[in-house]
């Protein structure tokens, strides 16, 4: 049968654990298409079959948005082999949903990925020139020229491509190292750190400290929260979700 198990269909409804779900298929507690189901190797189709748990038909899968502190580290993907943690690890038995990050940080920057199972804000949080702003807090060795600096502000060359323009505020400057807030509307993989090695300036440490209308504030590494209904809706309303792109 294709389809998807039956533990795995009924954790992503936000009913339980995987684990616990296990344990009421070996119960008697899960049926399938009216039959009683007692094995963890049965599959089915959420669009088709009819699943219930003690009786009772599965609620609609929650929509929902976390907030995560990314570590410098843990690769911003839902698996890979080659990597020592990911994203999704770092997720609780409170998120049995399947959730993918809306956008991605490199290994060695930390800071805010949004994760969500909502396609249509995924693509818009996504989407090149989107409305959505992406806000860092970026340390670079040295201090950068006023004539460099404006140059990345007006969109430079990279690999033959014109970026966006892009903000860039100091928040601290030395010959030796100096911290900027940096603004972006597009994310081209290693953006930030590629326009600064090319002035002569490589990053020191990057970190994502806002997506749209979520803040990372004084969320620790490695946690994560749920956004709320309202911050949903913000965030969604910021994406301009549904909109089609100018």
């Amino acid at each position: 049968m294709a389809g998807e198990r039956l533990q795995k269909i009924i954790a992503a409804a936000g009913l339980a654990s995987r684990r616990k779900v296990e344990v009421w298929i070996l119960d008697g507690r899960v049926s399938l298409n009216g039959a009683v189901v007692r094995d963890l190797a049965t599959r089915a189709d959420v669009a088709v079959d009819d699943i219930r748990v003690d009786g009772e038909s599965l609620p609609a899968p929650r929509r929902l948005v976390l907030a995560l502190h990314k570590p410098r580290g843990v690769v911003t993907s839902v698996s890979d082999p080659h990597a020592d943690k990911v994203v999704t690890d770092l997720l609780g038995a409170d998120i049995p949903e399947r959730v993918y990050p809306a956008g991605r940080l490199d290994l060695e920057s930390e800071g805010l990925v949004l994760m969500t199972n909502d396609g249509p804000l995924m693509e818009a949080l996504t989407r090149p020139g989107g409305a959505v702003e992406k806000v860092y807090r970026v340390t670079v060795r040295g201090c950068p020229s006023k004539r460099d600096l404006d140059a990345l502000r007006a969109g430079t060359m990279l690999a033959g491509r014109q970026l966006l323009p892009c903000e860039i505020t100091a928040d601290s400057e030395s010959a030796r190292s100096s911290r900027y807030r940096v603004v972006l509307h597009e994310g081209k993989k290693n953006q930030i750190r590629r326009i600064f090695k090319s002035i002569g300036h490589p990053v020191s440490r990057l970190v994502r400290i806002r997506v749209g209308s979520v803040h990372l504030s004084d969320l620790a590494a490695g946690k994560y929260r749920l956004l709320d209904a309202a911050e949903i809706d913000a965030l969604r309303e910021c994406a301009r979700v549904g909109e089609t792109p100018a």
